[in-house]
């Protein structure tokens, strides 16, 4: 037999025009929970709450099922203490479940000639090269200054790096050609290595943002 709670939430939900499919998914994770729970609900408390993500880790539940079961059981806590005004306190205040981040593919040199076959510009070559073949991010990028870069030992010196930390990477000799290729054909004189090319910003030194729009 489902539990009050669960009938005058699924009736709340409705009034608010929740879909069909959501509130079949939130009274499926969160009957879960009540079946699992061996104390009352008002008694639910932190470690309860820990306990129940054990269960689901060891029933090889996902990061990501296991985030949506603990924001369901959090906005149903939510909706006791402010709309059924119980004197509890809901037990999950904030969601820090690490979600595994997939690793990054390498390009295979097909898709890096293609990328470099349709990429005619001087500037967007080299900022290119410097990602690919010396590991430089996007934001480091964005920073280089021309006096970071030394071509006689084809190294540049990133300063303010990942984690706030400076360090020295190599240029590969296409990087550091495509790169000098580049200062080659720039006329301005700024401190900043990349600059933007047009527009009312011209000049200037290029964004994160600019680069990412590349």
């Amino acid at each position: 037999m489902e539990p009050t709670e669960l009938i005058q939430y699924r009736r709340a939900l409705k009034r608010k025009n929740y879909s069909l499919h959501t509130l079949k998914s939130y009274m499926n994770i969160l009957g879960q929970f009540i079946r699992w729970l061996n104390v009352p609900l008002s008694e639910v408390t932190r470690k309860e709450i820990g306990l129940y993500v054990d269960h689901l880790l060891r029933k090889r539940r996902t990061p990501k099922t296991i985030t949506c079961h603990l924001q369901t059981i959090r906005l149903f806590f939510d909706y006791l203490i402010n709309e059924e005004g119980r004197a509890i306190t809901n037990p999950i205040t904030r969601i820090s479940l690490r979600l595994p981040k997939p690793l990054p593919r390498h390009l295979k040199d097909d898709q890096v000639r293609s990328l470099l076959a349709g990429t005619k510009d001087l500037r967007d070559r080299a900022m290119f090269m410097l990602m690919l073949r010396c590991g430089l991010r996007v934001q480091e990028v964005a920073q280089l200054t021309v006096d970071a870069v030394e071509y006689g030992r084809r190294q540049i010196f990133v300063s303010h790096g990942k984690g706030a930390k400076d360090r020295v990477v190599y240029m590969s000799e296409d990087a550091r050609s495509a790169l000098q290729a580049y200062l080659a054909r720039r006329s301005s004189k700024a401190k900043a290595l990349f600059l933007v090319q047009k527009g009312p910003m011209k000049g200037n030194p290029i964004s994160v943002r600019g680069i990412q729009k590349r």
